[in-house]
């Protein structure tokens, strides 16, 4: 380190990776990866979401995170979509080809995919 600002330009670029990790953005896709949830296949699920967020551009917008048990472990593997002012949506027996739709469609356009919620029965 040479100056004061370039401590000042280290502590922005850390300053906004902290943010994106503990999910400052808009949307929060969070991907249950308890025992059940990696037995059910819930690795390669977070991974394609990491990487069709990131193709799609939305890296600003939405933060790809996991948590522990969600509970419902007959539905793994689980997803939930949170949006600011918006009811949770949750998906469930979410397989990786299913993630390019709920990218595009829920992500990018806004709009829930039915058939792939879990149902209110099931919860």
């Amino acid at each position: 380190m040479k100056s004061l600002a370039e401590l000042q330009e280290i502590r922005d670029r850390m300053k906004n990776k902290v943010a994106l990790r503990e999910g400052a953005n808009e949307t929060r896709v969070v991907v249950g990866m308890a025992t059940c949830g990696i037995a059910a296949g819930a690795r390669p699920v977070l991974s394609a979401f990491v990487e069709k967020v990131h193709k799609a551009g939305l890296d600003d917008r939405v933060t790809v995170t996991q948590t522990g048990c969600i509970g419902m472990c007959r539905l793994e593997p689980i997803v939930e979509v949170c949006e600011p002012d918006r009811e949770p949506v949750t998906y469930a027996h979410v397989k990786p080809d299913m993630v390019d739709r709920i990218v595009n469609e829920h992500l990018k356009n806004g709009k829930p995919i039915a058939e792939f919620m879990a149902g209110e029965g099931e919860k």
